[in-house]
């Protein structure tokens, strides 16, 4: 009985372990996408025990996981810093981005319960009142809820996997291109109707190339502003430092 409870205390300090590490890697890939790091800056390792109240040992485990999904690098006995991407990253980032959504949206037109179409419609008309009052955080954090749930819907883990390490890269280059150009904000919204529309139709192929050619015009939209960028400031810049999503 002794050893059959330690046992199952042993498993209990395992999970809560992976499930401490797990909110810890969630609370700073948020923290670095939601733009409070810029791109090319130094991990602060001393702030960032502070703000999540852990010491460093869990603080850099966290740190190899982010690195594995390519957001920060680490150096040589140097801490980590956050990555910065050129227009070649980011269009080699999206075309694969845009492939997967291509596929999860074929594939979740012929696996989609009537239910969960029915939940994705009632988060688009949420983003959409987020839309009209201008209230643009909400907007995108909708936004990805609802690419997430068709994501899901195809119910392919393999698919899911490899769409939550990419999109966990350009999700801080994406909201720039909304942010910035206004119209490309109504161009978003319109797309997202056609996207409901062929959902609800289950229509496989029309619903991929859809998604495909949405995430295509994020990736044009990020890639004009970062031109921009360049072009009105001939020293480096950091991408998206001024992005509040």
């Amino acid at each position: 009985m002794t050893n059959f409870l330690a046992a199952g205390g042993l498993k209990r300090g395992e999970h809560e372990s992976a499930s401490l590490h797990a909110d810890i890697v969630s609370q700073l890939r948020d923290f670095i996408v939601e733009g409070h790091l810029a791109p090319g800056s130094r991990i602060p390792e001393r702030e960032l025990c502070e703000k999540f109240g852990i010491s460093r040992t869990p603080l850099r485990e966290a740190l190899k996981a982010i690195a594995a999904e390519g957001l920060i690098e680490l150096l040589p006995n140097r801490g980590a810093r956050v990555r910065q991407f050129s227009e070649a990253d980011i269009r080699n980032l999206f075309e694969v981005l845009s492939g997967l959504d291509f596929v999860a949206g074929q594939m979740a037109c012929a696996r989609i319960t009537d239910d969960a179409i029915a939940a994705i419609e009632k988060m688009h008309l949420e983003m959409y009142a987020h839309y009209l009052r201008r209230e643009l955080v909400d907007y995108f954090r909708i936004n990805q809820k609802i690419h997430q749930a068709i994501v899901d819907a195809a119910a392919n883990p393999v698919l899911s996997a490899n769409f939550a390490s990419f999109n966990s890269i350009v999700r801080r280059l994406r909201y720039s291109a909304n942010l910035v150009n206004r119209d490309r904000l109504g161009d978003a919204m319109r797309e997202h109707e056609q996207i409901m529309d062929a959902l609800k139709r289950r229509s496989a192929n029309e619903l991929g190339l859809l998604m495909f050619q949405h995430m295509q015009g994020k990736c044009e939209a990020v890639c004009e502003y970062l031109r921009d960028q360049q072009t009105e400031d001939s020293e480096p810049r950091a991408l998206l430092e001024d992005a509040i999503f």
